[in-house]
């Protein structure tokens, strides 16, 4: 049995974590001492030990609750457990895939920007979706 501060340093989580993850009600219920102070025993390091790992790859705290639920359970099947580990993974190569879509654009834009000490921008042009270079011509005329 260890206190918070020590289960915190043993699973490299926060005492303010671990109370957060008790709240949420995705580890079991820590025991209370005597004089009212949480103790920790293995399945309860085990869960948040589990939710870290999970937290740390990208699982959502709904995710690390079916996960919770799975470890829990005797009767899993590794199946399960690969199945939510492979959408995961699909999760994360859609991210991807949306960030270099934005960093292309941002990169096409910082091309065009002349970064210089006039006021024309084609990076505020194109995110308010007008043209000032077009205006400053016309009033030129």
């Amino acid at each position: 049995m260890m206190n918070i501060s020590q289960a915190a340093a043993k699973t490299g989580l926060t005492s303010k974590t671990i109370r957060f993850y008790e709240e949420k009600g995705l580890i079991t219920p820590p025991s209370r001492s005597l004089n009212g102070y949480r103790t920790y025993n293995t399945k309860n390091i085990e869960e948040l030990t589990l939710l870290r790992q999970a937290r740390l790859v990208g699982f959502t705290l709904e995710e690390c609750k079916e996960l919770l639920a799975l470890f829990r359970n005797a009767d899993r099947r590794s199946a399960d457990v690969k199945a939510r580990t492979l959408a995961k993974i699909s999760d994360i190569d859609r991210h991807i895939a949306e960030l270099t879509q934005m960093r292309a654009r941002l990169s096409e834009l910082v091309e065009l920007c002349p970064g210089d000490d006039g006021a024309d921008c084609p990076i505020i042009d194109s995110f308010t979706g007008c043209c000032h270079h077009e205006k400053n011509s016309m009033t030129k005329k």
